[in-house]
């Protein structure tokens, strides 16, 4: 997997009451509950794992109200942006992206960590898309920062942003900056030149046209869908009709929870944890049981 790490031992004795929860909204297709159960019981802790449906209007009087037995937090939309904002020290992947996945006690409040820049880059290096130097993102929104900075760590060194609406790519604009990357922007129909990846940030229920969709295809490389509940998408469906290899999310989804399940034991995304690889198999057998 990309990126150094480190190994670290769980004890098992940790407190039983510890709890852990996935907040968005919706949430009720959310594979995490399955996916953290899995492992707590793989490294013999009793702690539990629940979900609740919180929007962003809900958000900052449910994290305040909060049980303080429960522990840490595993963010989806719409909740990112608000996460980030409501802690009070944020990882390096945090920073950069101004998103939160991961929200951790800390002292008197809480920590954030974006874990879905470390999943992504782990899940494109799983499908085979390590090296790629010429990566386009379909979508503009906060996922796609998580993207370019995923892009970014496994050797890309231009991306082509496709977007409905190309003036909400500014935040990747002066993040590319930052990252040495070599950024532009396009409409989404009008996609420039040939890559050797896509990565689409678009929701599940984004309405994508199917001629838009082919012409993305036609000159797109290997695609990652970070949608993993409905497969294919309306893009996994034309790169699959020009026999071109395309991937849903769930490679994310799994990476990106390991690395939670990291910061919840150690505090650290980048400590392995103990006998990681026997973790990593029964995480894969929960999110193939669903």
């Amino acid at each position: 997997m990309p990126g150094a790490t480190r190994t670290t031992t769980v004890a098992a004795e940790g407190p039983a009451t510890r709890r852990f929860e996935v907040w968005g909204d919706p949430i009720a297709h959310s594979l995490s509950p399955a996916l953290h159960t899995a492992a707590y019981a793989r490294l013999g802790l009793t702690w539990t794992y629940g979900r609740r449906r919180v929007d962003e209007a809900g958000f900052a009087r449910e994290l305040g109200s909060l049980d303080p037995d429960t522990h840490g937090l595993s963010l989806t939309m719409p909740l990112k942006t608000v996460a980030h904002a409501a802690a009070r020290s944020r990882d390096e992947a945090a920073e950069l992206t101004g998103a939160a996945n991961t929200l951790v006690r800390s002292g008197a409040g809480f920590a954030a960590v974006n874990t879905d820049v470390g999943g992504l880059a782990a899940a494109l290096f799983e499908v085979g898309a390590q090296g790629a130097e010429r990566a386009r993102i379909v979508g503009a929104g906060a996922t796609a920062t998580s993207a370019l900075v995923s892009l970014q760590r496994i050797g890309a060194t231009r991306v082509e942003v496709a977007a409905r609406r190309p003036n909400a790519a500014a935040p990747l604009r002066s993040l590319a900056d930052r990252l040495g990357v070599q950024l532009s922007v396009v409409p989404l129909a009008e996609p420039v030149g040939d890559v050797d990846l896509t990565v689409s940030t678009l929701p599940g229920d984004a309405p994508v046209d199917a001629a838009d969709a082919d012409r993305l295809a036609a000159h797109g490389g290997i695609l990652f869908d970070v949608v993993y509940g409905t497969w294919p998408t309306v893009l996994g469906a034309a790169w699959q009709e020009r026999r071109l290899p395309a991937h849903p999310g769930t490679a994310m989804l799994l990476h990106q929870a390991v690395r939670q399940i990291r910061v919840f034991t150690s505090g650290d995304p980048d400590a392995e944890l103990a006998d990681e690889h026997a973790v990593i198999a029964v995480m894969r057998r929960a999110l193939v049981g669903g």
